[in-house]
């Protein structure tokens, strides 16, 4: 390993985004992968075992909360930066992250050209954030101030299949799959449609919630109880 490569492990359940995240890491010579964990038990073993400069995480982990990991490596290792890589940008999660010890912030829809970039703003000493996710910084901390015009308590989602869905059952459907990290071509599988009608509806699902993509459709619908949990 040269002394100039950034070094890092990857803590994230889902096999797919394992894979993609992987071959992003593995793609870019100014770094290294160290490892990769599947759940917090793996994960406990590399942060053991690894010395590594950068942890890519995803909160729900199978076996238990990432937060717990992050708050653990945040203590035990403080020059590893921390980015939470994750589909869902709720208050919630976003704040109880960054008090945990978390560094960065962005959405699983992120180009590789994004996550590369962030892991290199991440090591210059700042801070990366999707712009969804900085969104929901900026309420929770207006919340807390109760500059929204509440008693300071963030108001609840609403329950899935809310009256005021905007989206078809199809549609709803669909976005079902993609919070799940799906592709166009698997949903098409799962649904009985081409990749081309899947498209279609998701430019509609985009349209209808006015978002630009995966990660931002998802959050929004989250907060609006479009989802089930």
């Amino acid at each position: 390993m040269s002394a100039d490569q950034i070094s890092i492990i990857i803590v994230e359940d889902e096999p797919e985004f394992r894979r993609r995240f992987a071959q992003i890491i593995d793609g870019e010579p100014t770094m290294r992968l160290a490892g990769v964990a599947a759940n917090k038990r793996e994960a406990q073993v590399l942060i053991d075992r690894e010395d590594f400069d950068v942890m890519l995480i995803d909160l729900g982990l199978p076996d238990g909360t990432g937060i717990d990991l992050i708050r653990s490596v945040s203590q035990r290792k403080p020059d590893v930066d921390i980015m939470v890589v994750t589909v869902f940008g709720d208050e919630q999660h976003v704040v109880s992250s960054i008090e945990a010890g978390a560094t960065g912030y962005i959405l699983k829809d992120s180009t590789p050209a994004d996550v590369i970039s962030c892991i290199r703003l991440l090591r210059a000493g700042g801070s990366p954030v999707s712009p969804v996710v900085a969104r929901s910084v900026l309420r929770a901390i207006r919340s807390r101030m109760g500059g929204a015009g509440t008693s300071g308590a963030s108001a609840p989602a609403r329950s899935p299949n809310a009256e005021n869905n905007p989206l078809s059952a199809r549609e709803t459907e669909i976005l079902q799959l993609l919070a799940k990290g799906m592709s166009f071509n698997e949903i098409g599988e799962i649904l009985g449609i081409s990749p081309h009608t899947v498209t279609a509806h998701i430019k509609k699902i985009y349209r209808k919630l006015a978002v630009h993509s995966r990660g931002e459709a998802v959050y929004e619908a989250s907060q609006m109880g479009l989802l089930k949990t």
